[in-house]
């Protein structure tokens, strides 16, 4: 079993993240929520909040845009933004 995520962070002008992590982060107008490996297909827009990814014996990365958009699928999680911040 796939104990990992890949998570990669995209805009338009370059990719910010290419990475493995145990969990991903983050709140939308929901609530808060966690992505973990194995994960249903999921999608939400995350606007202003962090978003914190987990990558295995590091510390978390935490990460904010005015917009962003998680898609996960497949054990990827891909996160669209237009900012490169």
């Amino acid at each position: 079993m796939n104990q990992t995520l890949h998570v990669r962070i995209i805009s338009p002008q370059q990719v910010i993240l290419d990475t493995q992590a145990s969990s991903v982060s983050s709140k939308n107008l929901q609530g808060n929520f966690d992505i973990l490996p194995l994960h249903a297909n999921f999608i939400t827009i995350i606007e202003n909040q962090p978003i914190v990814v987990r990558p295995p014996k590091q510390k978390p990365l935490s990460f904010k845009f005015p917009l962003a958009i998680i898609l996960t699928t497949e054990n990827k999680v891909s996160i669209y933004t237009y900012s490169t911040s």
